[in-house]
């Protein structure tokens, strides 16, 4: 088997449709990884993903009369597309098959290239059932996302590339997996030629079914994936990619939701382009691995698989990737709810800078206040829970708490029945170091703070809103700080919304 998979990936047709990607090095990564990290750049291809190899390979060695009729094919979108162009190149119809959940970019994408979509199912495996199902009754060839001889191959040649591309010594190759046939096929080449570069998969820790299937000796079929990294959100993978990992894997990273958007914010930070989720499993992969294993000074290839990203979900991705990064941590801090103890939090804080700051007055003895702090690393969280402690401040570290990070961070505030005499305003200012410390200390120590919400942004300039409990004998006191404050202001006292559920 393995000299004919040689054989197979050494006489694929890929490059009728397919580039030769480059092998980018990462400097920023490479420096802070203390390796060396190249990027196998399959986000690069013409449908942004390395799935035209395969899909095109197969359909190219179909017999005439079967291409003629017509193919079809499951995929959550990468591989449609693969599908959608080959067909149009070789002159057939394609129908797709699509889980309802794919990104409307990726849908939008086989269209554009003459495939036929027809949305199916939740999942890739509800989706696959159907296009199997109307294979028979149109007399379709399937196209097979990854579980096929010719597919493994086309994807084979991503590992014939790496190779002649980088001839010094290689430690390991990191591959993400899905259904299995990328590292099938690369590693069906590598381990032929060189045998003794690692190969390493990575799959989400909710989507780990080669991992599962690896450790029992047998295919698992998982109950449910998740769908953040949708291209490789498969519940079991193939029979021939179960074989040939068994033959060839050395290991399998997992990595969490968090570790994939700081690892798509590292590719933007070296190559300004932006991966999806499943592109960039493999170099949340490296992380991890240089992580466990505190290697230094070796060559590591990370392949880039994807880039079919829906934009809406950046946002999602750019909260994430600072908690992803071990970049920030985000506490639940205690202090006495009186005038003055908010100042005497931020000296406690020091030269540290905020990522976020939020407070609503509940309680006539305490202040809950939700915060989140730039960090080096985890251990520069304990420091920060042990400074506040020694401050006198309760800390309650959330960091790592899921309902922190996708909701309560979002929830935090409401009406409040000891809110007198609140004005609301918002600030704007330039995002510097110290410049909301700046604001805080330069308030008048005897007005209490009711409200308080900051996000920093990575905007030039950061905005808050600030609730201040200001008598009315004192409004002149208030103007004359609001006139020497220097930042640009907005009065919201009379916004509606602010009235249905603040005020």
């Amino acid at each position: 088997m393995l000299c004919d998979y040689l054989q197979l990936i050494l006489t694929a047709k890929v490059y009728d449709v397919a580039q030769e990607t480059p092998l980018d090095f990462a400097p920023n990564l490479s420096a802070r990884l203390n390796n060396r990290l190249l990027l196998k750049r399959e986000d690069m291809q013409s449908v942004f993903s390395f799935k035209l190899r395969g899909a095109y390979n197969k359909m190219a060695k179909l017999p005439p009369d079967l291409l003629k009729q017509g193919v079809i094919a499951a995929s959550a979108g990468n591989h449609a597309q693969g599908v959608a162009l080959g067909a149009k190149q070789l002159g057939t119809t394609a129908i797709i098959v699509m889980p309802v959940t794919t990104p409307q970019v990726k849908v939008d994408a086989v269209r554009s290239r003459g495939g036929q979509v027809v949305l199916h199912g939740e999942t890739f495996d509800e989706a696959y059932a159907h296009a199997r199902q109307l294979e028979v009754e149109k007399g379709l060839t399937f196209i097979h996302p990854f579980d096929d001889p010719d597919v493994i191959a086309g994807q084979g040649t991503i590992g014939m590339e790496i190779l002649r591309q980088c001839q010094q010594p290689i430690h390991a190759i990191f591959v993400a997996i899905g259904g299995g046939g990328l590292i099938s096929g690369i590693a069906a080449y590598v381990k032929r030629i060189r045998p003794e570069i690692k190969i390493i998969g990575v799959e989400p820790v909710d989507s780990d079914a080669m991992y599962q299937s690896l450790k029992v000796g047998r295919r698992i079929k998982l109950p449910q994936v998740g769908l953040f990294a949708d291209g490789v959100a498969v519940r079991e993978v193939g029979q021939e990619t179960f074989w040939l990992c068994q033959q060839y894997v050395d290991d399998i990273i997992l990595v969490d939701t968090d570790d994939t958007c700081a690892a798509i914010k590292d590719v933007f930070e070296d190559t300004r382009s932006i991966v999806e989720p499943a592109g960039a499993l493999a170099i949340a992969g490296a992380k991890a691995y240089v992580e466990r294993e505190g290697i230094r000074d070796e060559t590591l290839v990370a392949v880039a698989c994807g880039a079919n990203m829906n934009f809406d979900r950046l946002r999602f991705v750019a909260e994430r990737a600072e908690l992803g990064e071990r970049r920030e941590a985000i506490f639940a801090v205690t202090i006495p709810e009186e005038p003055g103890s908010l100042r005497r939090f931020c000296e406690c804080i020091g030269k540290r800078n905020l990522t976020e700051f939020n407070y609503r007055i509940a309680d006539e003895r305490e202040a809950h206040i939700f915060v989140g702090v730039q960090i080096r690393d985890r251990a520069d969280a304990n420091t920060i829970v042990s400074t506040f402690e020694g401050c006198g401040f309760k800390t309650l570290d959330l960091t790592d708490d899921e309902l922190t990070k996708l909701h309560l961070r979002h929830m935090v505030g409401g009406r409040s029945p000891l809110a007198h005499n609140e004005l609301l305003y918002r600030f704007e200012f330039p995002e510097r170091p110290g410049a909301l410390m700046k604001f805080v200390t330069s308030m008048s120590p005897n007005w209490n703070i009711s409200l308080f919400h900051y996000r920093n942004n990575g905007s030039d300039y950061g905005r808050i809103v600030v609730g201040m409990q200001v008598p009315p004998d004192e409004m002149n006191e208030w103007q004359a700080f609001l006139n020497t404050l220097g930042y640009r202001y907005w009065d919201e006292n009379q916004n509606p919304a602010y009235k249905l559920f603040l005020s």
